[in-house]
């Protein structure tokens, strides 16, 4: 799966992220919940939601011809 848990401390209110080369990265936080995903080279990545909370993230690839 692409999305990758990250820690998240509710009592300090802090989050601690891991950090591979330089790469785009993208974090998502809902309800006490954070996930982190990089970002493809070519494509578009986006973050549904309903109601105020987090459906889904999608992800829409493509390569240059």
């Amino acid at each position: 799966m692409r999305l990758e848990d990250v820690n998240v401390n509710i009592v300090s209110k802090k989050m601690e992220i891991e950090i591979k080369g330089n790469q785009p990265f993208c974090v998502v936080y809902c309800n006490g919940k954070a996930r982190k995903t990089y970002l493809p080279v070519h494509g578009e990545t986006k973050v549904i939601t309903h109601q105020g909370k987090v459906k889904r993230v999608k992800f829409d690839e493509g390569e240059e011809f």
